[in-house]
């Protein structure tokens, strides 16, 4: 019987996972059939996630980690798979805005941006392709790294340099990851959202001017939703994606082809 997103039996690591996207993601993942590790920063919202994740009845663990310092990102990989035994998806979904006039910026600003959104999705998969390389040599050649970017990372967004500017290189970097772990039986590919009602994107949402001049711009007249990431999930982690890599899809209602 052709059962291709039945991920029973997988595991499913999400940073940020205790909300927005992170959170609609795993939902989906864990509804779906896999066991699934929650890292995020504030330990309320992990301990939530893990509460309204094990409705599902799956293994749920949720560790506080900051991914923009390299050692908390080795050490919850290394306790991911001491917990769980393996790590089958990896979803790179944490990140931070940090929006300024370019001329304005400040390198502090520039830096702490990228930190967490380049500098903490190159960490985590590292840490993440070294764990499945060493199963592929051992005859278990399966993985799935994801990172979630922006379509700010593909189109001009004003004063959001320093936040293009990292989801781009994440973008560029899964393409490069996708060409050279595919001997592994790892796939990497990226996500784009458009404009989606999560907290980062608060301020937008209350803006009547927003409200009034971007959101009907998008074709299917509507903010984006974290379950709106459910989907992609399932299907990225899932034996159905096995020889689908190298790909960004750009989720946004239609916003980028207007």
């Amino acid at each position: 019987m052709y059962k291709p997103f039945d991920l029973t039996g997988k595991v499913a690591l999400v940073t940020g996972g205790n909300g927005g996207i992170g959170l609609g993601m795993a939902d989906a993942m864990a509804q779906s059939g896999a066991d699934i590790v929650i890292w995020g920063t504030n330990e309320a919202k992990n301990d939530a996630s893990v509460k309204s994740l094990r409705a599902h009845g799956k293994r749920v663990s949720a560790r506080k980690v900051n991914i923009a310092e390299e050692q908390e990102v080795i050490d919850g990989m290394k306790a991911a798979v001491a917990e769980m035994g393996r790590l089958d998806c990896i979803v790179a979904n944490a990140g931070i805005g940090g929006g300024a006039p370019f001329q304005d910026m400040t390198t502090e600003l520039f830096h702490r941006v990228h930190a967490v959104n380049e500098d903490g999705v190159f960490w985590t998969f590292r840490e993440a392709a070294k764990h499945m390389i060493d199963r592929a040599k051992s005859g278990d050649a399966n993985g799935s790294l994801v990172v979630v970017a922006s379509t700010a990372g593909i189109e001009g967004a004003a004063r959001n340099a320093a936040y293009g500017a990292s989801k781009g290189a994440v973008m560029s970097m899964a393409r490069a990851l996708a060409v050279e772990l595919a001997r592994y039986g790892v796939r990497v590919n990226s996500i784009a959202p458009g404009w989606i009602a999560t907290d980062m994107t608060a301020g937008a949402q209350s803006s009547p001017v927003f409200a009034e001049k971007v959101i009907p711009r998008v074709p299917a007249r509507r903010w984006g939703q974290p379950e709106d990431f459910g989907g992609i999930a399932v299907y990225l982690a899932s034996d159905a994606s096995s020889y689908h890599t190298g790909e960004t899809f750009i989720i946004d209602g239609g916003y980028t082809k207007f």
